[in-house]
């Protein structure tokens, strides 16, 4: 009896009319390939029931003690802190970390993905806003066993683990402690509402609207209809600043502001005092991140703390358990906790 014929990568890029290079970043989720070319090369390798050899791909991978991380930018100071907590933990066990910034890209997400792969790193965590293209790729390289952490980001995978902040809870909280100091005219400036953290901070301002039984009016929420694509990044004082000219212009403003985060609420402290209004007679101000801006602002920013650091540690302890434990394990999720930092740019109000 004949032994069939080992389907081989030659084989399935003749069948989809692709170059084996190609075939070979689809089936091992490295490098950028067009979304319709890898569905093509998806469909034959499913007609055509190819197998991938473990054996020499587990030979293939070497441990090289080397760790990626995926930003969205190094621009603000939460980038900034979880990387260095990702580098010293992985430093504390003998690792290397290797960083790449998409720039909040999905094409960029895609090549950085596929940089880490090709420079065979033994796991990587992922620290940006989430996207179709980039879930897809990430969900390819997930299911090729390389260990993957994300960080804050809307990915869901049986095998990759997950951390961040309540980020549902710390808005909730920021808009109690407003409606607590007498406020029912509360606005929400943000944008970029696919991106997990600002809709789980949203979904806390609306919560803690609905609980007290305020009417939510959506002329006071900013940013609904933008595109996290369309969101420069963390240095969003723009819009702050253009939301909170537009909440200005409204026929009955609103007295006190959430924020989506601590440069977005900068934004809007510039346009009240342009406007020759006091913070917080006028208008209170909350913020979300606690960065180092928040307590250099005139007034000091009230501000929701986000864990920074300890996301950071979380996430490459996390990796390195994947890394060294060769049997299947459950997937992990660590949602931490937030402060409310209450500062000057609130204050009770005056009825």
């Amino acid at each position: 009896m004949l032994k069939k014929k080992q389907v081989t990568l030659s084989d399935i890029a003749a069948r989809s009319g692709v170059a084996a290079m190609t075939v070979s970043r689809v089936v091992n989720g490295s490098g950028y390939v067009s979304e319709a070319t890898r569905k093509r090369v998806q469909a034959a390798v499913a007609e055509m029931n190819y197998r991938r050899n473990g054996l020499a791909r587990n030979l293939k991978r070497q441990r090289t003690e080397t760790v990626g991380l995926v930003l969205g930018d190094l621009s603000n100071p939460y980038s900034t802190e979880l990387a260095n907590a990702v580098r010293e933990s992985l430093s504390f066990r003998g690792y290397n970390l290797f960083i790449c910034i998409s720039e909040h890209s999905a094409k960029e997400d895609i090549a950085a993905f596929g940089s880490l792969v090709d420079h065979n790193v033994d796991g990587i965590i992922v620290a940006t806003r989430a996207n179709p293209e980039g879930d897809a790729r990430l969900e390819s390289i997930a299911n090729s066993n390389l260990p993957i952490v994300v960080v804050g980001r809307d990915f869901r995978h049986e095998s990759v683990d997950h951390v961040s902040a309540d980020n549902f809870t710390g808005g909730f909280e920021a808009t109690q402690h407003l409606i607590d100091l007498g406020h029912t005219r509360i606005a929400f400036i943000g944008a970029g509402f696919e991106n997990r953290s600002s809709l789980k901070r949203l979904q806390g301002y609306l919560k803690a609207l609905d609980v007290h039984g305020i009417a939510v009016d959506e002329r006071l929420i900013t940013g609904r209809k933008e595109s996290a694509s369309d969101v420069p990044g963390y240095s969003t004082e723009k819009i702050g600043y253009e939301g909170m000219k537009r909440l200005l212009s409204l026929p009955n403003p609103p007295t006190a502001v959430f924020a989506r985060n601590d440069f977005t609420a900068v934004g809007a402290m510039s346009a009240i005092k342009e406007a020759g209004l006091s913070i917080p007679k006028d208008i209170a101000i909350v913020g979300f991140d606690d960065t180092p801006l928040a307590v250099h602002t005139m007034p000091a920013l009230t501000t929701v703390r986000q864990p920074m650091r300890l996301q950071g540690q979380l996430a490459a302890e996390m990796l390195l358990k994947r890394i060294s434990n060769e049997s299947v394990i459950d997937r992990e999720e660590r949602i931490l906790d937030c402060e409310l930092i209450v500062r000057d740019s609130t204050v009770a109000q005056v009825t």
